[in-house]
């Protein structure tokens, strides 16, 4: 009987910043008829177990957790039929796990469907080498920050068969990928997933970061989602996420935009969306290093400095959509989609 390699990938209950961990698992080759489709009928491939002990999910007594595949796509990396598998953790009671963000996300993308609010992830990260960012001479400093953005030339610019190898797999397997960009500070870049819906931009998010992750492997670096990872007059490093409904989007969206940043600048939802939007946050968010700082809210357009921006196109154009510019880069994409389509509704 031929068989396939499954990927089964979940997000594990590290603290502050969750992992991604994976196994894989032979299924017949004649199921794939079922599965490929959204990959529709994901819910056709069997669910399958770990030890949730050693993922910070449950205690030795009781350390069995099961997975329940939610959203597939083909691999890149093995190529053929064989597929990569995002899961959900349930419990033992046939329950959510704790660590189960995308369950609410799910959940929220059907009670807001009316919204139909799409998002833009703008995930920054940075390879790492021995302990310092890729480009950062041993036991020193590269020169100080301003060609590495969008950088050409080996002198300014590190990593980039990671970054491509990464791209050319989002597009193999289907994945949102809307673009790439070095970052400023070395080692340090970015990629785009969107535009997408609540859950469906935490799946594909999710999905990326692990290619990022295997793809690097094979390379001898590390991918770091740090907020700050460099200390002193370096960039941190966010996941600046683009947001807009569809009344954004039509004639008259500016002014629901303005109502909407206005809904955000509310103390409660401030502390809300804070207390998601990332550990080492504080660290980040210091009014410098074209941030705003954790202690105020302000939006603007085309201000780099402000905790949301407004395009200068959307103010142009009377429409369009936003960027909340506080995430970092290390958030749980499902929690902070389901933060700014609740507080739309």
């Amino acid at each position: 009987m031929s068989i396939i390699q499954a990927e089964y990938i979940w997000i594990d209950g590290t603290e502050p910043t969750p992992l991604l961990r994976s196994k894989t698992k032979m299924i017949a080759a004649g199921m794939l008829e079922k599965v490929l489709g959204a990959i529709a009928g994901v819910a056709e491939l069997p669910k399958w177990g770990f030890d949730g002990s050693s993922t910070n999910q449950a205690t030795g007594d009781d350390s069995d957790c099961q997975l329940y595949p939610v959203f597939a796509v083909r691999d890149p990396l093995r190529g053929g039929d064989n597929l990569l598998v995002l899961c959900e953790v349930y419990k033992h009671d046939g329950s959510p796990h704790e660590t189960n963000t995308r369950r609410a996300a799910a959940e929220a993308t059907e009670k807001y469907k009316n919204l139909d609010a799409w998002y833009g992830f703008e995930q920054e990260y940075t390879m790492m080498k021995d302990g310092y960012p890729l480009g950062f001479p041993e036991g020193g400093y590269p020169g100080p920050q301003g060609p590495y953005y969008c950088g050409v030339g080996a002198q300014y610019v590190f990593g980039r068969e990671v970054v491509e190898e990464h791209m050319v797999a989002c597009i193999k397997a289907g994945l949102k990928i809307s673009g790439i960009n070095a970052e400023v500070m070395p080692g340090q870049w970015e990629f785009q997933i969107g535009p997408a819906g609540v859950v469906e931009s935490g799946d594909h998010m999710y999905m990326a970061r692990y290619l990022l992750g295997r793809i690097a492997e094979t390379y001898g670096v590390d991918i770091s989602y740090d907020a700050k990872p460099a200390k002193g007059d370096w960039n941190g490093a966010g996941c600046h996420t683009n947001f807009s409904t569809k009344a954004m989007r039509e004639d008259g969206g500016l002014k629901v935009i303005h109502e909407y940043c206005e809904r955000l600048a509310q103390p409660e939802r401030i502390a809300l969306h804070l207390k998601h939007y990332g550990a080492g946050l504080k660290d980040r968010l210091t009014g410098a290093h074209e941030t705003a700082s954790w202690q105020e809210f302000k939006y603007g357009v085309s201000d780099r400095g402000a905790s949301i921006r407004i395009p200068m196109a959307t103010d142009l154009e009377g429409k369009g959509y936003l960027e909340d510019r506080r995430p970092c880069a290390n958030i749980d994409p499902y929690t902070v989609a389901r933060l700014l389509v609740e507080a739309a509704a």
